[in-house]
């Protein structure tokens, strides 16, 4: 993987994972880090899914693909929140 696709990997990442964060309601207690890195794993797992049920490519934008890596990053985001609480 060249720079240019880890550069894009990680603004994507921040992008999928303040997506997620602003759908799950109340107050996250997890960091910004935690929220870049839920992102990058939702956004990798979500252009796999999609790519499955083959709507990775479409003309234009992508919006199932989208909502697909913003509900994993949402339920990510609710995951470590309710395990950083417990701690």
């Amino acid at each position: 993987m060249e720079i240019s696709g880890v550069i894009s990997a990680i603004v994507i990442g921040i992008v999928i994972g303040v997506l997620g964060r602003l759908v799950v309601p109340g107050r996250q207690r997890i960091g910004i880090l935690w929220t870049i890195a839920i992102g990058i794993v939702a956004a990798f797992i979500g252009t796999g899914i999609a790519s499955g049920l083959d709507v990775a490519d479409t003309k234009g934008v992508d919006w199932v693909e989208w909502l697909i890596q913003i509900a994993l990053a949402a339920l990510g985001v609710a995951a470590i929140s309710k395990v950083k609480v417990r701690h």
